[in-house]
């Protein structure tokens, strides 16, 4: 693009209503959050459980810092990579159930290591319609040939495995879907990766740590088991930290480990933060009520919503979305909200399909049932009367 074409183009996603802005955020993350100067109950976080101002995880940072310093000084594979790096993927392991994990800077960046690690030139990448961008900016990078399937369409999949004849097959899916909430049928989904002799990538970025009996993620909600899955959890949600991991049998990680471009060529994550996820993990398990509570809080809202205008995806997780359709009225709800000091985001196109702008209501643990009843007052206050059309400030 050129850079005459700049304001031209800018203007023309302000006028469709599709212009971002931030918010500065001061002081930690919680349900409750002081932006700009203001105050607003939040439902804008992935931190599911409550655990990003958790004081476990910043005296494990404390004492991290005194031991190892600030930042890890090169890559895994030359000095990056510290015993508490690797006393983390050794938990990471056991806590999700497979032989060996990797542990990744980022959620992103273990998607965009993966996906080419295990697929290239003449093989073929199946992805499920609503995957998130890091997935399909992946199987792009794996130069792989790629094929959409119909957002959790087991029977289309199986029709476009059974037509396929490339070498090697992947098939790769979000566990549960970010701006949906619903969860993908990996059952089935792992039936016919066993049928078709396919791999199975799993991005558990929003069920690890909530899904499963124990907060271990969607692989034990299904109670599932296969050397075809390759597993990836997310640590900047629900364990409220940051960074990702891969988890699989332990010779696909070895070679992950040693073909992930973004492992291979980018400094290792601060020791301080990995002590940090060790002790989240501590959290997760010991402190099943957060899960519990966060339970009783989803089926709250789900009833509540359940009379309004808007059309309230089915989700049994922390994500509700609450479709309200174009763009404006969805900033204009989104404004209303915020004049009323509780601060839930509107998300448009390209992130969703033209035409499902939406609430996009993330629940915390860290919320109380009070919180849940004004967000939901507030809402049926705006379907009584709504707003007129606004734009974002």
């Amino acid at each position: 693009m050129r850079r005459a074409e700049l304001g031209q183009r800018l203007r023309e996603l302000d006028q469709a209503g599709l212009i971002r802005r931030r918010r500065r955020v001061e002081g930690p993350q919680g349900p409750r959050l002081q932006v700009d100067g203001a105050v607003y109950l939040a439902f804008c976080s992935n931190d599911y459980l409550g655990l990003a101002n958790h004081p476990a995880l910043a005296d494990a940072v404390r004492g991290a810092l005194e031991e190892f310093g600030v930042g890890a000084g090169a890559s895994g594979h030359i000095c990056g990579h510290t015993r508490v790096h690797e006393a983390l993927e050794e938990r990471l392991a056991r806590f999700v159930g497979l032989p060996r994990a990797l542990h990744f800077s980022t959620g992103y960046m273990a998607n965009l290591g993966v996906l080419p690690s295990l697929a290239g030139p003449g093989d073929v990448i199946f992805s499920d319609r609503l995957n998130h961008a890091s997935l399909i900016d992946a199987a792009r990078l794996s130069r792989a040939d790629v094929e959409i399937f119909p957002h959790c369409d087991v029977a289309a999949l199986d029709r476009q495995m059974q037509a396929s004849g490339h070498r090697s097959k992947v098939v790769v899916t979000d566990a549960v879907f970010s701006m949906d909430g619903d969860l993908a049928p990996l059952p089935r989904l792992l039936a016919l990766c066993e049928r078709h002799d396919a791999w199975l990538v799993v991005d558990d970025a929003h069920g690890f740590g909530v899904l499963g009996q124990t907060g271990s993620g969607s692989l034990a909600h299904w109670a599932l088991s296969s050397e075809r899955i390759v597993y990836i959890g997310t640590l900047g949600k629900a364990a409220g930290v940051f960074g990702a991991f891969v988890a699989a049998d332990a010779d696909v990680v070895e070679w992950i480990l040693q073909r992930a471009r973004t492992y291979m060529f980018t400094t290792a994550s601060p020791p301080l933060l990995a002590a940090a996820l060790l002790a989240a993990l501590d959290v997760i398990e010991s402190e099943s009520w957060r899960r519990r509570h966060l339970a009783d809080l989803i089926g709250r809202i789900t009833s509540g919503l359940s009379g309004f205008q808007w059309r309230l995806l089915p989700s049994t997780t922390a994500i509700q979305a609450l479709i309200i359709g174009e763009n404006a009225e969805a900033i204009s709800l989104m404004e209303s909200l915020r004049r009323n000091g509780i601060w839930v985001p509107a998300i448009r196109p390209p992130t969703v399909p033209t035409g499902t702008a939406r609430l996009r209501i993330s629940l915390s643990a860290a919320h109380c049932d009070q919180d849940v009843d004004r967000l939901l007052n507030a809402l049926g206050e705006l379907a009584r009367h709504p707003a007129a059309p606004a734009r974002p400030t």
